[in-house]
């Protein structure tokens, strides 16, 4: 596994024990519904997004509750190196296969005790097409009666409609933005365009945070 896993890395680490305050705070973010799906988004590449999703996928995992994270970026996804994978049959496979029956033929049980991955599979000419379809639908409502927490890692919603199709798929969405390189004026458009298709925004991540004015997190990101 990388070293972007610094809830393993570095589990006493001042950014190890935000990501558990997100986790916290997620868990309670809804009066009187559990919250199970997570959707995890950005404005654009480069923020961070996959690094926060696999390591809030972990924190949940090490409650012992049993935790799906899903790369939905069937585009440039890369969970599958985060979690030191090789490339494999993943979502976007599935999607088109039976899903009632092979389902859990593509779920991945990683060496972390109650952690789970999908992939993203093989790189399709028509990502939207897929997250849009019925398919979508089914295989969503299977894992939610298996797992404790799926927690979906996506794509950008700048100039995309992934992400817009999940976000009104799921019981919360988290955006992810960092320091310095993320546009204000785009974060607000995020904002904006999910909360015009519903979407159940818990927060937003301020990512790349420096430790002091001269140090910053930034050898964990890609």
């Amino acid at each position: 596994m990388k070293k972007e896993l610094v809830i393993m890395e570095n589990p006493k680490s001042s950014i190890s024990e935000s990501i558990r305050t997100i986790r916290t705070n997620l868990q309670f973010s809804s009066v009187g519904k559990k919250v199970k799906s997570i959707f995890i988004t950005s404005s654009v590449p480069g923020e961070g997004k996959s690094f926060i999703s696999s390591n809030l996928a972990l924190t949940f995992a090490q409650t012992g509750k049993k935790t799906l994270i899903i790369d939905c970026d069937m585009r440039r996804g890369r969970t599958h190196n985060v979690f030191g994978l090789k490339p494999t049959r993943g979502l976007s496979n599935l999607l088109i296969d039976n899903i009632e029956e092979e389902f859990k033929h593509y779920i991945i049980k990683s060496e972390i005790p109650e952690l789970y991955i999908l992939t993203r599979g093989t790189v399709p000419p028509n990502p939207s097409e897929l997250l849009n379809s019925e398919g979508m639908e089914t295989l969503l409502n299977l894992l939610e009666k298996i797992f404790d927490y799926i927690i979906l890692d996506g794509v950008p919603t700048n100039g995309l409609p992934d992400a817009l199709i999940m976000a009104r798929r799921v019981d919360k969405v988290v955006i992810v933005s960092s320091i310095k390189y993320t546009p204000m004026d785009l974060l607000v458009n995020t904002k904006k365009s999910l909360e015009k298709v519903g979407a159940d925004i818990a927060g937003v991540v301020v990512n790349k945070v420096p430790k002091k004015s001269t140090d910053y997190y930034s050898s964990y990101y890609e």
